[in-house]
């Protein structure tokens, strides 16, 4: 009995984005003090809560 190895081809790669996104973030964060942590990550969530 065969099988049929036929691949799709992705349009998302969740991974990859995940990686993106987390490189971005350690990029903007990499000096802040723990005030400006909090206020970024305080400002963020309130923005991802209008996206919804």
């Amino acid at each position: 009995m065969k099988t049929n190895n036929k691949k799709a081809k992705k349009t998302f790669d969740a991974v990859k984005s995940m990686r993106e996104i987390r490189d971005k973030i350690s990029i903007e964060i990499a000096d802040m003090n723990f005030e400006q942590l909090k206020d970024y990550f305080k400002r963020n969530r309130e923005l991802a809560g209008k996206q919804k």
